[in-house]
């Protein structure tokens, strides 16, 4: 007998199988949505959430991630976290919490492969930078999570976007790493329009912070919190900013004092609490473990001033480089970067419903660390810096 073999038949055999292996929480490929139909839907295989992953793996965002600040920038020491590697952590994190709690792991692996690629150049510093300019310009405020979405589905493939699914899309517009919670439980169903909105009112300063509609967005939120918070003090442990024994006693006695130890007990704890639940979450003493730790860290590692040394300089580059795309711009000035690198072969939809600081702003939060510093004068370009 010969056994059908078509990819429509393969795709219901891998949809079937989730059926029986995912649990009633999960989020199930067949009911993936996407903004556009496509045709060649009916000659795909794939599941749909494992087709985001492979398309945002194929990004060129997603190649830029690779030059992009975690946390430490400017500092010549090659063992220190990129912004790829925090991703790829990230990725393994929350894969393994969704298997154990019978979610959907492509949702997962596609929402924590793109949720940073809006990350401007030098991480959160370039944010802050970014969003003074956008703001003063009339582009509203700049967040990575916003920027993640803006490139996934406006600016890649010059400006078709991937079409990524409504459940991906809004895991990245909603994951806050820097959020502290216990417990996470998911906002419920949401259609592209709701997700539109609560893109407007963030860009415009008039909404926070918004939950996932999926349990599978909640685990790529709090994992993000467990993928960084040991790696970072590892790195400062390296670049001997604090020293492991500075760890209050209730993060050792809970979480560890090693990134390996940190992440084993709080996924642990996670999986613990959270089987069976309508939530996401840690039990009460890990999670003000975590706080603790956090704080420590925001202390000892995120403002430090040490870190911090050669960021005026940085400002001062965005200030520039904004002010000059936006000239170029004003000015159709084709021979500028903003033409030849960016807006060549873009779209015609991209441009005409994108202001001059919107254009600028997407230029720039694309920019890679080393890319960023070539635009410099060269009296604004920072000299790395041999940490003793």
């Amino acid at each position: 007998m010969t056994v059908d073999k078509t990819p429509r038949v393969l795709k219901a055999r891998l949809e079937q199988r989730e059926t029986q292996t995912l649990g009633n929480r999960a989020c199930f490929s067949r009911n993936a949505v996407r903004r556009y139909s496509e045709r060649r839907s009916d000659t795909e295989y794939r599941l749909a959430f494992s087709t985001d992953a492979d398309r945002i793996l194929n990004s060129l965002a997603y190649t830029r991630y690779s030059d992009k600040t975690q946390v430490f920038s400017l500092i010549n020491n090659d063992h220190l976290t990129h912004r790829v590697l925090h991703v790829q952590m990230l990725c393994r994190v929350a894969r393994t919490i969704g298997r154990y709690l019978g979610l959907n792991t492509d949702l997962i692996e596609a929402a924590a492969m793109g949720h940073d690629i809006g990350h401007t150049p030098f991480g959160h510093d370039g944010e802050r930078f970014l969003s003074c300019l956008t703001r003063a310009a009339g582009a509203g405020h700049f967040l990575h999570n916003l920027q993640s979405m803006q490139f996934l589905d406006v600016i890649e493939r010059k400006g078709k976007g991937w079409n990524l699914t409504l459940q991906t899309l809004d895991a990245i517009v909603c994951h806050n790493g820097e959020a502290h919670a216990r417990a996470l439980t998911p906002a419920g169903p949401r259609d592209f329009e709701a997700l539109d909105t609560i893109v407007r009112q963030i860009r415009a300063g008039t909404m926070d912070d918004v939950l996932p509609m999926t349990m599978e967005g909640c685990v790529v939120r709090i994992a993000d919190t467990v993928s960084y918070i040991g790696r970072d003090f590892e790195d400062a442990v390296r670049l001997k900013i604090v020293a492991r024994d500075q760890l209050p006693n209730t993060c050792r006695e809970h979480l560890g004092a090693t990134q390996g130890t940190i992440v084993f007990n709080l996924v642990t704890d996670l999986i613990n609490t959270s089987i069976d639940q309508d939530f996401i979450g840690f039990s009460h003493r890990v999670a003000d473990a975590l706080e603790e730790l956090k704080q420590f860290n925001y202390q000892f590692i995120y403002k430090n001033p040490l870190i911090k040394r050669h960021l005026a300089g940085i400002e001062d580059i965005f200030k520039c480089l904004f002010d000059r795309y936006m000239n170029d711009l004003a000015k159709t000035d084709g021979a500028s970067v903003i033409y030849s690198q960016f807006l060549n072969g873009m779209d015609d939809a991209y441009y005409s419903k994108h202001s001059h600081a919107e254009i600028t702003r997407d230029f720039i939060a694309g920019m890679t660390d080393s890319y960023f510093i070539r635009q410099a004068p060269d009296h604004l370009r920072p000299a790395p810096i041999d940490w003793v």
